[in-house]
């Protein structure tokens, strides 16, 4: 096992900016303080040839413009709040709207835009990075102070060990995930259309026009959100598309589903295999939801070593408490604070 570190850049203000690379069985990870962002994770293939299989940008200056949110940890609530509001206790909170007029991951300068305190270190049969940040009383229209403290590490059996948790010091809502682009292919080889996806998933969360949810929990049975035998991406895709009405519509999956299973339990969420390559990857968590996310607003990324990343060139497993959760009562609660702190986990297990 081994941790690196080294300069990853400037901020305008003069704070530096650190890369951490860690290495343990097969598997090669780096990281950034910016953001608490994940930039690149190398995998072997079949035939032992390594890949990069996350979408992100060659420096620091990428990260820095990152609309796609390639690879952030999003925060204080990841996805989406419809019109960028909440009543708590009686007091509405207004948000940032930065997703028409509805916030989305935090909004304006959530925690994907922010430096993070980091520490590396090693830990019985890993190599950990401990990310560490405080959000104000009011931030971005959030109540309460709030700690973070998020930690990424690798196994020596080739498993992403993800580790969120969570104080406040009064009630607000919490929803840490990761937002890594895949394509197990390797970055920069096309499409992942072709990848077969199973996800342990009885059913998922329906949503309007603007990707806010209904508030109804739709059965995945006969339809084409039904993940439960793997299936290749692409096989039910124009289907979903045409179910979505107008032309207009992203051709894709971008829909949170429901994790079978007991949340705050770690159980099995999904597994992807890529089978030119043959990379497997099995994803178990804690939380209530996943967001499967096909890449569909990708218009042309200039990503690293020269690569542009267009529609369903990456896919996203972001593991998470249910979008709106603040608004919609019939979802587990994921308002946070004194005397409940927030503690989520999920595990990225790699095969190939």
């Amino acid at each position: 096992m081994k941790i690196s570190k080294k300069n990853f850049g400037l901020l305008s203000n003069g704070k530096k900016v650190w890369l951490y690379t860690l290495k343990a069985g097969d598997l090669t990870l780096a990281l950034t303080n910016y953001g608490a962002t994940w930039t690149s994770l190398i995998v072997p293939s079949r035939k032992g040839q390594k890949a990069d299989v996350l979408l992100g940008y060659a420096g620091a200056a990428g990260y820095l413009n990152n609309g796609a949110y390639f690879g952030v940890t999003a925060g204080r609530f990841a996805n989406r709040i419809k019109d960028a509001q909440f009543t708590l206790n009686g007091k509405t909170c207004q948000l940032d709207k930065n997703n028409g007029k509805n916030t989305l991951h935090g909004g304006r300068r959530g925690f994907d835009k922010q430096l993070w305190k980091a520490e590396a270190y090693e830990e019985n049969e890993g190599v950990f990075v401990r990310f560490e940040l405080e959000s104000p009383d009011g931030d971005r229209g959030y109540p309460g102070k709030l700690k973070a403290v998020v930690s990424y590490g690798l196994t020596k059996s080739n498993e992403i060990i993800a580790n969120y948790e969570a104080s406040a010091d009064a009630p607000t809502p919490v929803n840490l995930t990761n937002h890594s682009y895949f394509n197990l292919a390797g970055e920069g080889e096309g499409s992942i259309l072709s990848h077969e996806v199973c996800l342990h998933s009885s059913a998922y969360v329906e949503i309007d026009g603007q990707y806010i949810p209904t508030g109804n929990l739709i059965p995945v049975q006969d339809t084409p959100f039904d993940f439960r035998s793997r299936k290749s991406v692409n096989r039910d895709l124009k289907a979903e598309y045409g179910g979505r009405g107008g032309a207009n519509a992203p051709d894709g999956y971008d829909h949170c589903f429901i994790v079978d299973g007991e949340p705050g339990k770690l159980r099995p969420c999904a597994e992807v295999f890529e089978p030119v390559a043959g990379r497997a990857m099995k994803v178990f968590t804690t939380q209530p939801g996943v967001q499967f996310y096909t890449g569909n607003m990708l218009t042309g990324v200039s990503g690293k070593h020269g690569s542009f990343y267009t529609k369903h060139d990456g896919f996203c497993l972001e593991t998470e408490h249910l979008p709106d959760s603040p608004n919609q009562s019939s979802f587990p609660s994921c308002i946070f604070g004194p005397g409940k702190d927030y503690h989520e986990k999920t595990v990225f297990a790699f095969d190939w």
